[in-house]
């Protein structure tokens, strides 16, 4: 499975984005997408996920507020919709892909596949 990212560039503060994760080479729907983000002196940290049917979705921190995960798997898509955006919110984004059968308890720790990633600055 490869993975593309992309909808990444500079927004403003309280503005939105919607990233898109693109899977090709493997059945799309048999795997759980992940979103991550890496910032510059940072750990890279898990947001949230969502598994190969949308049936479950699970957020990392207090990340469901202003994050939003959802797939069209007719287009083998995931996209990350963030509002309300903030200059923390700075860094690097990655999609990445795992089979995993729900993730209800919690997002998967460890992923198979991953995207080269797309730069999301939040700056006015």
């Amino acid at each position: 499975l490869s993975l593309v990212e992309s909808g990444g560039g500079l927004v403003q503060p309280g503005g939105s984005l919607r990233l898109s994760c693109v899977g090709s080479g493997a059945t799309f729907d048999y795997y759980t997408i992940g979103w991550f983000r890496q910032a510059p002196g940072k750990e890279r940290e898990e947001l949230s996920c969502i598994s190969g049917n949308g049936v479950s979705t699970n957020y990392v921190d207090s990340k469901a507020g202003r994050f939003i995960i959802s797939r069209d798997n007719a287009k083998d898509t995931v996209y990350l919709q963030m509002n309300n955006m903030e200059p923390e919110d700075t860094a690097t984004y990655y999609c990445a892909a795992l089979i995993v059968g729900t993730v209800a308890a919690g997002c998967p720790f460890k992923y198979d596949y991953w995207g080269q990633g797309t730069q999301v600055t939040v700056s006015s």
